[in-house]
């Protein structure tokens, strides 16, 4: 016999997910659809969306999806296809910004454009998107925003000052929303993955040194899969988690609790 909670039924629900064509995003997609949510997918190239939907259809039989590309870091573009989906899909009531990149360099090498890219897409994108959604949201008296952050919300490694600047700042935006924006019935709060498996990390998975490195410092021995992100993530946008605000999930297999 199959038995659904609702306390984690997403069924007629909208949410939006930024930057999930493909790795992290595209799978807390699927695990959203998988719980009854109609997803809006979200990212700059039309023709990898158009793949990452038909996919998704494929995973998911009878799921709603709708593809949306536009540049987060673009507050008109991000009006004008808030507009669409409210007008076209349905009220967005979960908002996951997840759109993120990296630009590796040492602090003192650093060029004000990699430092700018990184904050522009990792922070200022996620305070344009929620301001565009969130007065929707308090009109309606509800909604769910989930941050992606990361374990460098807390910590930092050489070479990537500026996402750990960002991811920081993240973690302090989502407290700052849950703050304003509680009492107007949304919870705002942070997923934090640890090292995942991910497109846009396939080489340092492949670097023996800094697999190994990686594997011995993370308590569980290993790698995570985005796949493993999604338990969190349907906890956060669900009923489940209408008392917590404000907080970081982290799922990092241990990672920020040893030394």
């Amino acid at each position: 016999m199959s038995v659904k909670n609702p306390l984690f039924d997403l069924t007629g629900r909208v949410a939006l997910i930024t930057g999930s064509s493909q790795g992290i995003g595209f799978a807390l997609a699927r695990g959203l659809a998988q719980a009854g949510a109609a997803v809006v997918l979200n990212g700059r190239d039309e023709k990898k969306l158009a793949t990452a939907a038909a996919a998704l259809r494929t995973n998911v039989p009878g799921a709603r999806v709708l593809s949306a590309a536009f540049d987060v870091t673009d507050s008109t573009a991000i009006a004008r296809e808030v507009n669409r989906i409210e007008t076209e899909f349905g009220a967005i009531n979960i908002l996951i910004n997840n759109a993120g990149i990296q630009r590796r360099a040492p602090l003192t090498e650093m060029t004000e454009a990699q430092w700018r890219e990184v904050l522009d897409t990792n922070l200022t994108s996620t305070f344009l998107v929620a301001r565009a959604i969130a007065p929707r949201m308090i009109t309606r008296g509800e909604g769910k925003i989930i941050n992606t952050c990361s374990v460098m919300s807390e910590v930092s490694r050489p070479t990537i000052g500026n996402y750990s600047a960002a991811k920081g700042g993240l973690k302090m935006l989502t407290r700052a929303m849950a703050v304003e924006w509680a009492k107007h019935g949304l919870q705002c709060n942070g997923l934090g993955p640890g090292y995942i498996v991910t497109e846009l990390n396939r080489a340092l998975v492949e670097n023996v040194d800094f697999n190994k490195w990686i594997c011995s410092r993370t308590p569980a021995g290993r790698w995570g899969q985005p796949e493993e992100l999604v338990g969190a993530a349907v906890f956060l946008a669900s009923p489940a988690s209408d008392f917590v605000n404000g907080q970081i999930l982290y799922v990092d297999g241990g990672l920020l609790a040893a030394l």
